[in-house]
Protein backbone atom coordinates (compact mmCIF):
# COMPACT_ATOMS: atom_id res chain seq x y z
CA UNK A 1 0.00 0.00 0.00
CA UNK A 2 1.53 3.11 -0.79
CA UNK A 3 2.04 6.04 1.62
CA UNK A 4 -0.49 8.45 0.41
CA UNK A 5 -2.94 5.63 0.22
CA UNK A 6 -1.87 4.54 3.82
CA UNK A 7 -2.11 8.33 4.96
CA UNK A 8 -5.63 8.27 3.37
CA UNK A 9 -6.85 5.27 5.25
CA UNK A 10 -5.82 6.23 8.41
CA UNK A 11 -6.97 9.98 8.16
CA UNK A 12 -10.47 9.14 6.85
CA UNK A 13 -10.52 6.49 9.71
CA UNK A 14 -9.70 8.45 12.51
CA UNK A 15 -11.28 11.47 10.47
CA UNK A 16 -14.70 9.40 11.27
CA UNK A 17 -14.38 9.29 14.69
CA UNK A 18 -13.39 12.29 15.51
CA UNK A 19 -16.15 13.87 13.59
CA UNK A 20 -18.38 12.37 15.69
CA UNK A 21 -16.55 14.28 18.69
CA UNK A 22 -16.66 17.33 16.62
CA UNK A 23 -20.70 17.11 16.56
CA UNK A 24 -20.45 16.19 20.50
CA UNK A 25 -18.48 18.87 21.41
CA UNK A 26 -20.87 21.19 19.06
CA UNK A 27 -24.20 19.50 20.37
CA UNK A 28 -23.44 19.87 24.04
CA UNK A 29 -21.73 23.75 23.17
CA UNK A 30 -25.24 24.85 21.23
CA UNK A 31 -26.95 23.47 24.14
CA UNK A 32 -25.04 25.68 26.37
CA UNK A 33 -25.15 28.41 24.33
CA UNK A 34 -28.78 28.55 24.06
CA UNK A 35 -29.80 27.97 27.51
CA UNK A 36 -27.01 30.58 28.95
CA UNK A 37 -26.06 33.87 28.59
CA UNK A 38 -22.57 34.86 27.91
CA UNK A 39 -21.25 35.69 31.44
CA UNK A 40 -22.63 32.42 32.38
CA UNK A 41 -21.51 30.45 29.42
CA UNK A 42 -17.66 32.35 30.91
CA UNK A 43 -18.63 30.50 33.86
CA UNK A 44 -19.08 27.07 32.34
CA UNK A 45 -15.61 27.27 30.55
CA UNK A 46 -13.97 28.33 34.17
CA UNK A 47 -15.76 25.36 35.33
CA UNK A 48 -14.30 23.35 32.91
CA UNK A 49 -10.60 24.08 33.01
CA UNK A 50 -10.90 23.21 37.04
CA UNK A 51 -11.93 19.96 35.90
CA UNK A 52 -9.03 19.80 33.33
CA UNK A 53 -6.70 20.42 36.11
CA UNK A 54 -8.60 17.76 37.85
CA UNK A 55 -7.99 15.04 35.07
CA UNK A 56 -4.85 16.21 34.42
CA UNK A 57 -3.09 15.49 38.16
CA UNK A 58 -4.83 12.19 38.97
CA UNK A 59 -4.37 11.24 35.58
CA UNK A 60 -0.73 12.60 34.87
CA UNK A 61 -1.18 13.60 31.84
CA UNK A 62 -0.52 10.22 30.66
CA UNK A 63 -2.64 9.16 27.32
CA UNK A 64 0.14 9.65 25.08
CA UNK A 65 2.38 6.99 27.20
CA UNK A 66 -0.90 5.26 27.13
CA UNK A 67 -0.63 4.32 23.28
CA UNK A 68 3.70 4.95 22.70
CA UNK A 69 4.19 2.33 25.50
CA UNK A 70 1.52 0.49 24.38
CA UNK A 71 2.74 0.40 20.58
CA UNK A 72 6.12 -0.07 21.72
CA UNK A 73 5.79 -3.38 23.49
CA UNK A 74 2.38 -5.01 22.23
CA UNK A 75 4.12 -7.94 21.00
CA UNK A 76 5.84 -8.22 24.40
CA UNK A 77 2.62 -9.52 26.54
CA UNK A 78 5.03 -9.89 29.90
CA UNK A 79 6.63 -6.84 29.38
CA UNK A 80 3.44 -5.19 28.50
CA UNK A 81 1.33 -6.21 31.18
CA UNK A 82 4.45 -4.61 33.51
CA UNK A 83 3.73 -1.49 31.80
CA UNK A 84 0.49 -1.01 32.10
CA UNK A 85 0.47 -2.35 35.90
CA UNK A 86 2.72 0.37 36.67
CA UNK A 87 0.59 3.13 34.77
CA UNK A 88 -2.38 1.76 36.77
CA UNK A 89 -0.64 2.24 40.04
CA UNK A 90 0.66 5.57 39.47
CA UNK A 91 -2.67 7.04 37.95
CA UNK A 92 -4.79 5.35 41.15
CA UNK A 93 -2.01 7.14 43.53
CA UNK A 94 -2.26 10.43 41.80
CA UNK A 95 -6.36 10.24 41.70
CA UNK A 96 -6.11 9.57 45.51
CA UNK A 97 -3.96 12.78 46.00
CA UNK A 98 -6.27 14.52 43.68
CA UNK A 99 -9.45 13.54 44.98
CA UNK A 100 -8.13 14.88 48.67
CA UNK A 101 -6.89 17.77 47.72
CA UNK A 102 -10.62 19.12 45.40
CA UNK A 103 -12.17 17.85 48.79
CA UNK A 104 -9.98 20.40 51.08
CA UNK A 105 -10.64 22.94 47.62
CA UNK A 106 -14.10 22.23 47.66
CA UNK A 107 -14.75 23.96 50.88
CA UNK A 108 -11.49 26.27 51.21
CA UNK A 109 -11.34 28.48 48.07
CA UNK A 110 -12.67 31.44 46.99
CA UNK A 111 -15.91 29.84 44.96
CA UNK A 112 -17.50 33.41 44.50
CA UNK A 113 -14.48 34.54 42.88
CA UNK A 114 -14.09 31.86 40.80
CA UNK A 115 -17.49 30.98 39.53
CA UNK A 116 -19.12 34.46 40.37
CA UNK A 117 -23.08 34.28 39.66
CA UNK A 118 -23.15 30.67 40.97
CA UNK A 119 -24.28 30.27 44.73
CA UNK A 120 -21.56 28.20 47.03
CA UNK A 121 -23.27 25.23 47.36
CA UNK A 122 -24.14 24.61 43.43
CA UNK A 123 -20.68 25.45 43.40
CA UNK A 124 -19.76 22.74 46.10
CA UNK A 125 -21.89 20.11 45.13
CA UNK A 126 -20.62 20.69 41.15
CA UNK A 127 -17.13 20.24 42.47
CA UNK A 128 -17.94 17.22 44.61
CA UNK A 129 -20.14 15.59 41.35
CA UNK A 130 -16.58 16.29 38.81
CA UNK A 131 -14.51 13.64 41.34
CA UNK A 132 -16.64 10.51 40.21
CA UNK A 133 -16.72 12.43 36.75
CA UNK A 134 -13.00 12.94 36.37
CA UNK A 135 -12.53 9.20 37.19
CA UNK A 136 -14.74 8.07 34.77
CA UNK A 137 -13.10 11.26 31.90
CA UNK A 138 -9.88 9.03 32.83
CA UNK A 139 -11.26 5.41 32.31
CA UNK A 140 -12.60 6.54 28.69
CA UNK A 141 -8.93 8.37 27.89
CA UNK A 142 -7.05 5.62 29.11
CA UNK A 143 -8.96 2.77 27.46
CA UNK A 144 -9.15 4.58 24.07
CA UNK A 145 -5.21 5.51 24.22
CA UNK A 146 -4.30 1.41 24.65
CA UNK A 147 -6.95 0.14 22.14
CA UNK A 148 -4.91 3.20 19.83
CA UNK A 149 -1.81 1.59 20.85
CA UNK A 150 -2.67 -2.13 20.58
CA UNK A 151 -3.55 -0.96 16.55
CA UNK A 152 -7.45 -2.30 17.63
CA UNK A 153 -8.93 0.54 15.54
CA UNK A 154 -12.72 -0.43 15.96
CA UNK A 155 -12.50 -0.75 19.49
CA UNK A 156 -10.75 2.53 19.85
CA UNK A 157 -13.77 4.08 17.54
CA UNK A 158 -16.23 2.28 19.39
CA UNK A 159 -15.55 4.11 22.66
CA UNK A 160 -15.18 7.21 21.25
CA UNK A 161 -18.78 7.52 19.19
CA UNK A 162 -20.23 5.45 21.83
CA UNK A 163 -19.04 7.97 25.00
CA UNK A 164 -19.72 10.64 22.32
CA UNK A 165 -23.50 10.27 21.86
CA UNK A 166 -24.21 9.13 25.45
CA UNK A 167 -22.64 12.68 26.48
CA UNK A 168 -24.96 14.80 24.18
CA UNK A 169 -28.15 12.82 25.83
CA UNK A 170 -26.55 12.81 29.09
CA UNK A 171 -26.44 16.97 28.94
CA UNK A 172 -29.54 17.58 27.17
CA UNK A 173 -31.83 15.67 29.24
CA UNK A 174 -30.97 17.57 32.43
CA UNK A 175 -30.70 20.58 30.91
CA UNK A 176 -34.43 20.31 29.25
CA UNK A 177 -35.55 19.25 32.66
CA UNK A 178 -33.42 21.59 35.07
CA UNK A 179 -33.07 18.14 37.62
CA UNK A 180 -29.21 19.19 38.10
CA UNK A 181 -27.42 22.36 38.09
CA UNK A 182 -25.70 23.31 34.60
CA UNK A 183 -22.35 22.81 36.64
CA UNK A 184 -23.21 19.38 38.02
CA UNK A 185 -24.20 18.25 34.52
CA UNK A 186 -21.17 19.05 33.07
CA UNK A 187 -18.86 17.52 35.82
CA UNK A 188 -21.06 13.78 35.43
CA UNK A 189 -21.08 13.58 31.55
CA UNK A 190 -18.68 10.64 31.62
CA UNK A 191 -19.82 8.13 34.23
CA UNK A 192 -22.16 5.72 32.08
CA UNK A 193 -19.70 6.10 28.96
CA UNK A 194 -17.12 4.77 31.51
CA UNK A 195 -18.71 1.09 31.98
CA UNK A 196 -19.36 0.87 28.34
CA UNK A 197 -15.64 1.77 27.61
CA UNK A 198 -14.12 -0.72 30.23
CA UNK A 199 -16.37 -3.28 28.84
CA UNK A 200 -14.89 -2.66 25.57
CA UNK A 201 -11.84 -2.50 26.25
CA UNK A 202 -11.80 -5.82 28.19
CA UNK A 203 -12.32 -8.06 25.04
CA UNK A 204 -9.04 -6.53 23.89
CA UNK A 205 -7.35 -8.06 27.28
CA UNK A 206 -7.01 -4.60 28.80
CA UNK A 207 -8.64 -5.49 32.03
CA UNK A 208 -7.83 -4.42 35.66
CA UNK A 209 -7.90 -8.10 36.64
CA UNK A 210 -5.75 -9.30 34.19
CA UNK A 211 -3.18 -6.80 35.04
CA UNK A 212 -2.75 -6.82 38.54
CA UNK A 213 -2.09 -10.13 38.83
CA UNK A 214 1.01 -10.08 36.81
CA UNK A 215 4.32 -9.71 39.24
CA UNK A 216 5.66 -7.20 37.17
CA UNK A 217 5.18 -3.29 37.97
CA UNK A 218 7.51 -1.39 35.75
CA UNK A 219 6.96 1.90 36.50
CA UNK A 220 10.19 4.07 34.97
CA UNK A 221 9.29 4.65 31.25
CA UNK A 222 5.96 6.61 32.41
CA UNK A 223 7.95 9.54 34.25
CA UNK A 224 8.89 11.11 31.17
CA UNK A 225 4.98 10.97 29.46
CA UNK A 226 3.98 12.12 32.98
CA UNK A 227 6.20 15.35 32.77
CA UNK A 228 5.47 16.45 29.85
CA UNK A 229 1.44 15.68 29.57
CA UNK A 230 1.00 17.09 33.21
CA UNK A 231 2.76 20.41 32.84
CA UNK A 232 1.09 21.68 29.85
CA UNK A 233 -2.26 20.18 30.98
CA UNK A 234 -1.86 22.23 34.40
CA UNK A 235 -0.44 24.89 33.19
CA UNK A 236 -3.11 25.63 29.63
CA UNK A 237 -6.34 26.29 32.67
CA UNK A 238 -4.41 28.50 34.82
CA UNK A 239 -2.65 30.56 31.67
CA UNK A 240 -6.67 30.05 30.20
CA UNK A 241 -8.14 31.48 33.91
CA UNK A 242 -5.72 34.31 33.86
CA UNK A 243 -6.78 35.62 30.19
CA UNK A 244 -10.27 34.98 31.09
CA UNK A 245 -10.07 36.83 34.35
CA UNK A 246 -8.48 40.11 32.15
CA UNK A 247 -10.48 39.97 29.93
CA UNK A 248 -13.69 40.36 32.38
CA UNK A 249 -11.83 42.98 34.32
CA UNK A 250 -10.73 45.33 31.72
CA UNK A 251 -14.47 44.97 29.26
CA UNK A 252 -16.52 42.66 31.05
CA UNK A 253 -17.98 39.14 32.20
CA UNK A 254 -20.08 39.37 28.43
CA UNK A 255 -17.39 40.34 26.61
CA UNK A 256 -15.39 36.92 28.68
CA UNK A 257 -18.39 34.91 27.25
CA UNK A 258 -17.31 36.44 23.49
CA UNK A 259 -13.99 35.85 23.91
CA UNK A 260 -14.82 32.08 25.76
CA UNK A 261 -16.72 31.35 21.95
CA UNK A 262 -13.66 32.47 19.94
CA UNK A 263 -11.31 30.00 22.24
CA UNK A 264 -13.97 27.36 21.40
CA UNK A 265 -13.83 27.68 17.92
CA UNK A 266 -10.06 26.61 18.29
CA UNK A 267 -10.65 24.33 20.46
CA UNK A 268 -13.22 22.32 18.40
CA UNK A 269 -10.55 22.53 15.44
CA UNK A 270 -7.25 21.50 17.79
CA UNK A 271 -9.62 18.56 18.93
CA UNK A 272 -10.34 17.76 15.68
CA UNK A 273 -6.77 18.08 14.33
CA UNK A 274 -5.24 16.47 17.51
CA UNK A 275 -7.34 13.15 17.26
CA UNK A 276 -5.94 12.66 14.31
CA UNK A 277 -2.66 12.73 14.50
CA UNK A 278 -2.28 11.37 17.78
CA UNK A 279 -3.65 7.93 15.72
CA UNK A 280 -1.15 9.14 12.56
CA UNK A 281 1.63 9.94 14.44
CA UNK A 282 2.31 8.62 17.75
CA UNK A 283 2.67 5.09 17.37
CA UNK A 284 4.36 5.21 13.88
CA UNK A 285 7.38 7.39 15.71
CA UNK A 286 10.33 5.26 17.63
CA UNK A 287 13.42 6.03 18.74
CA UNK A 288 14.65 3.11 16.31
CA UNK A 289 14.24 4.96 13.65
CA UNK A 290 17.37 6.47 11.59
CA UNK A 291 17.18 9.99 10.54
CA UNK A 292 16.05 9.03 6.90
CA UNK A 293 13.80 6.22 7.79
CA UNK A 294 11.73 9.19 10.20
CA UNK A 295 12.42 12.16 7.82
CA UNK A 296 10.92 9.93 4.79
CA UNK A 297 7.81 9.35 6.63
CA UNK A 298 7.69 12.71 8.56
CA UNK A 299 8.51 15.72 6.02
CA UNK A 300 5.37 14.40 3.43
CA UNK A 301 3.20 14.05 6.44
CA UNK A 302 3.74 17.48 8.03
CA UNK A 303 2.88 18.97 4.02
CA UNK A 304 0.05 17.31 4.15
CA UNK A 305 -1.27 18.43 8.03
CA UNK A 306 -0.58 22.21 7.10
CA UNK A 307 -2.07 21.75 3.68
CA UNK A 308 -5.29 20.22 5.75
CA UNK A 309 -5.16 22.85 8.08
CA UNK A 310 -5.02 25.89 5.58
CA UNK A 311 -8.16 24.56 3.92
CA UNK A 312 -10.02 24.29 7.21
CA UNK A 313 -9.18 27.69 8.12
CA UNK A 314 -10.32 29.13 4.87
CA UNK A 315 -13.29 27.38 4.98
CA UNK A 316 -14.07 28.81 8.37
CA UNK A 317 -12.58 32.41 7.58
CA UNK A 318 -15.51 32.80 5.18
CA UNK A 319 -18.03 31.29 6.66
CA UNK A 320 -17.40 32.75 10.16
CA UNK A 321 -20.93 34.73 10.63
CA UNK A 322 -22.55 30.93 9.60
CA UNK A 323 -20.41 29.41 11.80
CA UNK A 324 -20.94 31.72 15.57
CA UNK A 325 -24.97 31.10 14.24
CA UNK A 326 -24.61 27.46 14.24
CA UNK A 327 -22.09 27.18 16.92
CA UNK A 328 -23.64 29.62 19.52
CA UNK A 329 -26.63 31.84 19.41
CA UNK A 330 -27.42 35.38 18.09
CA UNK A 331 -26.15 36.90 21.56
CA UNK A 332 -22.22 35.77 20.38
CA UNK A 333 -22.31 37.26 16.93
CA UNK A 334 -19.52 39.81 17.85
CA UNK A 335 -16.94 37.02 18.13
CA UNK A 336 -17.14 37.18 13.91
CA UNK A 337 -14.95 40.16 14.29
CA UNK A 338 -12.72 38.56 16.37
CA UNK A 339 -11.68 35.40 14.62
CA UNK A 340 -9.77 36.23 11.67
CA UNK A 341 -6.56 36.45 14.20
CA UNK A 342 -7.60 33.88 16.08
CA UNK A 343 -7.78 31.15 12.93
CA UNK A 344 -3.91 32.60 11.98
CA UNK A 345 -2.95 30.83 15.16
CA UNK A 346 -4.88 27.96 14.64
CA UNK A 347 -2.95 27.18 11.28
CA UNK A 348 0.11 27.04 13.08
CA UNK A 349 -1.14 25.34 15.73
CA UNK A 350 -1.96 21.88 14.13
CA UNK A 351 1.45 21.83 12.67
CA UNK A 352 3.12 22.77 15.90
CA UNK A 353 0.79 20.03 17.12
CA UNK A 354 2.20 17.43 15.51
CA UNK A 355 6.09 18.15 15.90
CA UNK A 356 5.05 18.04 19.84
CA UNK A 357 4.36 14.36 19.30
CA UNK A 358 7.57 13.74 17.65
CA UNK A 359 9.11 14.92 21.10
CA UNK A 360 6.83 12.97 22.74
CA UNK A 361 7.02 10.25 21.13
CA UNK A 362 10.95 9.95 21.36
CA UNK A 363 10.58 10.92 25.17
CA UNK A 364 12.44 14.56 24.99
CA UNK A 365 11.29 15.19 27.93
CA UNK A 366 13.12 18.50 28.44
CA UNK A 367 13.21 19.81 24.93
CA UNK A 368 9.94 19.46 24.93
CA UNK A 369 8.68 20.82 28.55
CA UNK A 370 10.76 24.01 27.53
CA UNK A 371 9.23 24.89 24.91
CA UNK A 372 5.37 23.80 26.25
CA UNK A 373 6.32 26.62 29.34
CA UNK A 374 7.73 28.85 27.33
CA UNK A 375 4.50 29.35 25.20
CA UNK A 376 2.22 29.49 27.56
CA UNK A 377 4.31 32.15 29.47
CA UNK A 378 4.57 33.58 26.07
CA UNK A 379 0.70 33.44 25.91
CA UNK A 380 0.33 35.16 29.19
CA UNK A 381 2.45 38.14 28.78
CA UNK A 382 1.31 38.45 24.98
CA UNK A 383 -1.95 38.49 26.50
CA UNK A 384 -1.41 41.23 29.09
CA UNK A 385 0.71 43.62 26.70
CA UNK A 386 -2.16 43.18 23.88
CA UNK A 387 -4.79 44.30 25.49
CA UNK A 388 -3.12 47.44 26.51
CA UNK A 389 -2.26 48.02 22.96
CA UNK A 390 -4.74 45.98 20.72
CA UNK A 391 -8.18 46.25 23.29
CA UNK A 392 -10.08 43.03 22.97
CA UNK A 393 -8.18 42.24 19.54
CA UNK A 394 -5.02 41.39 22.32
CA UNK A 395 -5.94 38.07 23.28
CA UNK A 396 -6.38 36.89 19.87
CA UNK A 397 -3.29 38.49 18.90
CA UNK A 398 -1.37 37.02 21.22
CA UNK A 399 -2.42 33.30 20.76
CA UNK A 400 -2.14 34.08 16.89
CA UNK A 401 2.10 35.05 17.52
CA UNK A 402 2.62 32.46 20.28
CA UNK A 403 1.42 29.56 17.85
CA UNK A 404 3.41 30.80 15.30
CA UNK A 405 6.75 31.09 17.43
CA UNK A 406 6.28 27.35 18.65
CA UNK A 407 5.82 26.25 15.29
CA UNK A 408 8.99 27.22 14.12
CA UNK A 409 11.04 26.63 17.52
CA UNK A 410 9.53 22.97 17.23
CA UNK A 411 10.55 22.54 14.26
CA UNK A 412 13.73 23.72 14.30
CA UNK A 413 14.29 21.23 17.62
CA UNK A 414 12.81 18.07 15.49
CA UNK A 415 15.47 18.50 12.67
CA UNK A 416 17.90 18.93 15.08
CA UNK A 417 17.48 15.36 17.15
CA UNK A 418 19.65 12.84 16.86
CA UNK A 419 18.95 9.35 15.59
CA UNK A 420 20.42 5.97 15.41
CA UNK A 421 22.07 6.98 11.81
CA UNK A 422 22.79 10.45 10.42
Amino acid sequence: MSSDLKFAKLFAGSGAVTLFNALRAFAINKLLAVFLPPAAFACVGQFLNLMNIGQATSSLALQNGWTALTAQNKNNQDKLLGIWRGGLRLTTFASLFTFVIALLFCFMAPLEMLLPGVPTRLAQAAILFALPGILATNIITITAAVMNGLGENHKWALINIVTSVWQVLWVAFFLYTGRLSVLSIIATQSIVAAIFAGRISSRAGFSVNRIWKTALDTRGPWLSYALMGLVPMVLSPVVLTMMRTMVAFHFGNDAAGIWQSVWKVSDFLFMAMSAILTVIILPRVSASMNRGEFFKMFNPLLLRIMGISLAMIAVLYFGRSILVQVLFSQAYMGAVDYLPLQLVGDFFRAGGFALALVLIARRETVAFLSVEVGSEFLLAAGTFVGIKFLEFNGPMAAYAFENFVYFVVLYILVRRLKWNTP
